[in-house]
């Protein structure tokens, strides 16, 4: 029994993820269920000169692992970077959820018929059956992917270690362009993305809102001295 409050102790910073993640799951999925029929349509012209590319649903599938990796690491190595990704995802994703609900969108880019047989369109139709082409905008995929990768750059130890930086900043820019190529995403999504991503790393990082919000301490009201 001791040892399971001390795992709980030392770990217990993992139940606001589990919290939220359930929160996020069932939202999204409740969204995915409703919005089907009535919503915005994204397009940009843009959209019409990118080719569809199969390949790139191995990065698209990656991002999965590449942000879970890179939360995990924090959440055993280091508590203050492990809160900044978790928050910085956390608003980014509410954001989104709220986006999705009050404006549904969604777009129709992708193919009706693929153009080649090989296992890559095989796993992009099977993409296309498990995730509807709904709830887009901003692209979680995009802002996750940034978030990971900022916090690998914003990590004191990872910062120095080269190989990690471009192995990080190249599986970034391959998942980005992955919901692109494989028409998951129009370049709105990706632009919005982008510029939400900007918007909170000033927060999140740059401002350090949770130093900012653990140094907080509300004035009392001093009481006159007695000479």
């Amino acid at each position: 029994m001791n040892k399971l409050k001390d795992l709980f102790t030392k770990y217990k910073h993992i139940v606001p993820l589990i919290l939220y993640s359930i929160l996020f799951l069932s939202w999204f999925g409740y969204l995915e269920l409703t919005v089907t029929k009535q919503y915005r349509v994204i397009h940009m012209s843009m959209d019409d000169h990118i080719p569809f590319v199969e390949v790139f649903i191995i990065p698209y599938l990656l991002w999965y692992g590449y942000v879970a990796v890179v939360i995990a690491y924090f959440f055993f190595t280091h508590k203050d970077n492990y809160y900044r990704i978790c928050l910085f995802l956390a608003i980014g994703m509410t954001i989104f959820l709220i986006i999705s609900t009050l404006w549904p969108n969604g777009h129709h880019l992708r193919p009706y018929v693929m153009p080649r047989d090989n296992i890559f369109t095989y796993l992009v139709s099977h993409l296309y059956t498990t995730d509807t082409s709904t709830n887009l905008w901003p692209s979680i995929h995009v802002y996750n992917s940034l978030g990971a990768h900022i916090a690998v750059m914003q990590s004191e130890r990872l910062s120095k270690n080269k190989a990690i930086c471009w192995a990080s900043g190249i599986l970034c820019v391959s998942i980005i362009l992955s919901t692109m190529l494989i028409k998951q995403h129009s370049v709105f999504d990706v632009i919005t993305a982008f510029i939400m991503a900007t918007v909170l790393f000033v927060i999140v990082y740059k401002c350090d809102i949770i130093n900012a919000f653990r140094n907080f301490r509300p004035s009392r009201s001093k009481k006159p001295q007695v000479s």
